[in-house]
């Protein structure tokens, strides 16, 4: 996700190293901040890819470069926003970088099959805890800090799946969501 996250923010316009490490902590929070250590060699494979150049920039110093965007980074980006992989979709986090840069793929359609794929994921039954197979509601769970978890998390995922039916019907692409299912049948947790 931080490769996404570099060809995303550098697809807005180019960019120094710092301030692109300086988004991408804003984006993904400080609690998982991006050190140089795991920033500059993803700059580096990206660029020995081709996907991302490097140039002078002697105006901001000796030593200086800014990043921008080549067309093959370019089309990797939108190849990695058509086609998340599958835990892309599910991590709360990933799910986000992909979100943060869903609007740069140029065909709605394809933005909503990205916002299907995550819908269908918050409406499958889950829980962080199960009796056996079945997954646990909040008011199944004695336990206050694990109810608290479960409650959070449905709170949650009601909001998501509510813009997530907002977003897609706008276009009047709505499609099987219009079928309401029972209230065990949507997601209980945050992934």
């Amino acid at each position: 996700m931080l490769e996404l996250a570099i060809l995303g923010f550098l697809a807005d316009g180019s960019l120094a190293g710092h301030e692109l490490r300086r988004r991408i902590t804003h984006l993904t929070g400080y609690s998982r901040p991006v050190s140089d250590g795991t920033l500059y060699p993803a700059i580096n494979r990206l660029s020995k890819a081709g996907l991302i150049e490097r140039r002078p920039a002697p105006e901001a110093g000796g030593g200086r470069y800014v990043l921008n965007l080549t067309a093959a980074g370019r089309e990797d980006m939108l190849r990695r926003l058509r086609e998340p992989a599958e835990h892309e979709i599910t991590d709360f986090s990933r799910w986000f970088t992909i979100l943060a840069f869903l609007s740069l793929l140029p065909d709605s359609a394809e933005q909503h099959a990205v916002l299907r794929r995550r819908l269908d994921f918050l409406e499958t039954p889950a829980s962080f805890f199960y009796d056996g197979d079945t997954p646990l509601r909040a008011e199944q769970v004695s336990d206050p800090y694990r109810r608290g978890m479960l409650l959070t998390a449905r709170a949650i995922s009601h909001a998501e799946r509510a813009w997530l039916h907002e977003a897609l019907d706008d276009d009047g692409i709505r499609e099987a969501d219009e079928q309401p299912g029972p209230q065990t049948h949507t997601r209980d947790r945050k992934d």
